[in-house]
């Protein structure tokens, strides 16, 4: 997840975000830190706060390749 970064650049707090997105201060912590997976409305709310698109948040997840044996 690209959430502290995007925060950082913005200059918003743990607490700034979660005031501006309605999620726990303690929430965002495990978030931002790997130890909780966002629901996907958690994830629009975020990049709602942040003033980007979702997958913008993704953006260092390499894309899954097609398999090479699709099963028919």
């Amino acid at each position: 997840m690209q959430i502290r970064k995007l925060r950082e650049e913005r200059g918003y707090t743990l607490e700034r975000l979660a005031e501006r997105s309605d999620l726990s201060f303690r929430g965002l912590i495990y978030i931002e830190h790997g130890r909780r997976n966002p629901s996907v409305l958690t994830i629009l709310d975020i990049s709602t706060a942040l003033g980007v698109a979702p997958g913008d948040l993704l953006d260092h997840i390499a894309p899954q390749q097609p398999d090479d044996n699709p099963v028919d």
